[in-house]
């Protein structure tokens, strides 16, 4: 027996496990995206937002589609479908490399970015129109997207899952003003704090 034939085996054993490899890294890759908009889902959203919730600069923003139901019923599903992949790419724009964006399930949406110049309000307030402009190609699917929003420095010591509810709050909040974008209101200690402020009226 030759070192060929030898050798062929192995190499084709070889081959195989490393087409299998590269097969599986992709599957996972494809289980951690949303089909629909290319956003990370549930699980994979939370592992990175975790991570930059490290930081103490970090923004926990919730967005949910208006009246979705609503275009999905007049416009049908494939408009909604377009609405949604809209919305997401727009999402994912806003924040670029310095957050994650996931897509929670529905018309519902987490982001957790770094706001490292002080200016999420404005960025946010920004955000909201671009959200609220028609779809490219179907100009008569538009809706608004309600923003709920909070500093992770606002609640010192809370979780994830404590500052999504937080921002869960200001979204709905939101959807009951006539604002588009609201904020959590700030951690009882943070208020007495503000509220003792030079200049206010009980201040020390």
């Amino acid at each position: 027996m030759n070192a060929l034939a030898v050798a062929l085996p192995a190499l084709v054993l070889g081959t195989a496990w490393s087409v299998h490899a590269v097969w599986m890294v992709r599957r996972l890759r494809t289980a951690r995206r949303d089909p629909l908009t290319g956003l990370w889902t549930r699980d994979a959203f939370t592992r990175r937002a975790r991570r930059l919730l490290r930081d103490r600069r970090a923004v926990v923003l919730l967005a949910d589609v208006d009246h979705f139901k609503q275009v999905n019923d007049t416009h049908g599903h494939a408009a909604g479908d377009a609405l949604l992949a809209a919305t997401a790419a727009r999402l994912a724009h806003a924040v670029g490399n310095g957050g994650t964006v996931g897509r929670l399930g529905g018309d519902e949406f987490a982001v957790v970015f770094i706001d490292r110049d002080h200016t999420a309000p404005e960025r946010l307030d920004t955000l909201a129109r671009v959200l609220a402009r028609p779809v490219d190609g179907a100009p008569k699917v538009h809706t608004t997207v309600s923003l709920g929003w909070v500093r992770a420095a606002d609640h010192h010591g809370e979780e994830l899952p404590d500052l999504l509810r937080r921002a869960d709050e200001a979204m709905y909040a939101a959807k009951r003003s006539s604002s588009s974008v609201r904020r959590a209101r700030l951690g009882r200690l943070l208020a007495s704090v503000a509220g003792r402020r030079p200049g206010r009226r009980g201040a020390a």
